[in-house]
């Protein structure tokens, strides 16, 4: 029986286009399409790399290179083609007829595997399906053959098995009915951002490439049990938790991950999810102190430029309990370990000194006298710790600095952060 589930487990060899753009990180390229692969279930089964001076319009990558993958693909059989990076619809169907009709997909459309794969939520399957369908939808056109030849397995997942057999009518008017729904969701969503300015809470979005921990620091800072899993876009619905630091309130939100060359329309079919982060008071932008962190943070630097991000934001180098120099990183980073909790507690510090311009903290000293008059005012802070002494109560406070005036005759204490 195990070797009948083997044998349905799908096996994946790559192209890895090497060109102008990509020939500094080609190699992280491949990296990342391994794991892709490995996220959407299937096996890594090689790699074949080729230099591109000039796309090939019919190919991208030319006839030559082709046999050579032929020759090397002989006797594998049901073994998948991917393209690491975007194909036309017409080079998808005849690099498939060059090699045999074998099945070929391209980055996008693995990406888009992997996300039906792991959306949960009404508005995550929605999504999914509205970025596959605008996918598919130029493709279908003339191109049924080569659709079909996808089959099962990667990259039909989600909508893609019921559309190969629909019009091109039917896909606009399910598209049309996708966006509307999206809208709403997306009204609803603006609705409790409008209603938690008004209640005056902060909102704090953890952005940055996948897999660099972010749920698992998510799951640190509010005790809050968040999926976590080591493969890339492993959560791909937002998680928004309560955050409390020196008694304030903020909503800590997980957005999905980043990857380069994530392409436009994913970016587009997720901008309602991205909204928390477009919005937020405050991104913390999440890299992986163990890898190609700068990479990363540049990568999600870009991304967030071209969503027109303009919040302030912290650099968090999470997994950093193995690393011993710590000059290495940007300047300003924070070191962190969400695995260990190690430095958390110096990046509440950088959280609050975000917002040390909107509240003070401080120690104040309340008369008993005065402790009917400051009943009536306490409600416009936050005590943190009392202590009760002879002639009156200490208390440890975080007051909104437009509050302040209202408690002046009481204070004994500014504190630092």
């Amino acid at each position: 029986m195990l070797n009948n589930l083997e044998k349905e487990i799908e096996k994946i060899y790559i192209i890895q286009p090497i060109t102008r753009e990509n020939g500094h990180n080609y190699r992280v390229l491949q990296a990342e399409a391994v794991s892709l692969i490995e996220s959407a279930g299937a096996v890594y089964a090689g790699t074949i790399y080729q230099n591109i001076r000039e796309i090939n319009a019919a190919t991208f990558i030319g006839e030559g290179k082709l046999v050579e993958l032929k020759e090397r693909l002989w006797g594998l059989d049901g073994v998948t083609v991917l393209f690491n990076g975007e194909l036309s619809p017409s080079q998808t169907l005849n690099i498939s007829a060059a090699l045999d009709d074998r099945k070929v997909i391209d980055r996008t459309t693995l990406i888009l595997d992997i996300f039906a794969k792991n959306a949960k939520s009404s508005e995550g399957k929605l999504q999914v399906e509205l970025a596959q369908l605008k996918y598919l939808y130029p493709r279908l056109k003339g191109k049924g053959a080569a659709l079909s030849r996808l089959g099962g397995g990667v990259g039909t997942r989600g909508p893609g098995e019921t559309q190969l057999e629909t019009d091109r009518r039917y896909i606009r008017g399910r598209l049309k009915y996708l966006e509307n729904r999206l809208k709403e969701t997306e009204k609803r969503r603006a609705l409790q951002s409008a209603r938690r300015k008004k209640d005056e809470v902060k909102t704090i979005a953890l952005v940055g490439y996948t897999n660099t921990g972010k749920s698992t620091l998510l799951n640190l800072l509010t005790g809050a049990d968040t999926y976590v899993k080591n493969e890339l876009f492993a959560t791909l619905d937002p998680t928004a938790r309560k955050l409390s630091i020196y008694g304030i309130d903020f909503l800590l939100v997980d957005t999905v991950g980043f990857l380069q060359d994530l392409p436009h329309n994913l970016i587009e079919a997720f901008q309602s999810t991205l909204e928390s982060a477009l919005h937020c008071d405050l991104a913390l932008i999440v890299c992986d102190a163990t890898g190609e962190y700068d990479m990363q943070l540049q990568t999600t630097l870009q991304t967030l430029k071209e969503m027109q991000f303009a919040s302030p934001y912290l650099v968090v180098m999470n997994k950093s309990e193995s690393v011993r120099d710590l000059s290495v990183f940007p300047q300003e980073s924070i070191a962190v370990s969400a695995k260990e909790n190690k430095g958390i507690e110096g990046l509440k510090r950088a959280i609050l000194q975000q917002f040390s311009g909107e509240y003070l903290f401080c120690t104040l000293f309340i008369p008993y006298g005065k402790s009917a008059e400051y009943a009536k005012q306490k409600q416009y802070l936050v005590e943190r710790r009392l202590e009760f002494t002879d002639n009156g109560q200490t208390v440890y406070a975080t007051i909104p600095l437009r509050y302040a005036d209202l408690f002046v005759e009481y204070i004994q204490e500014r504190e630092r952060i």
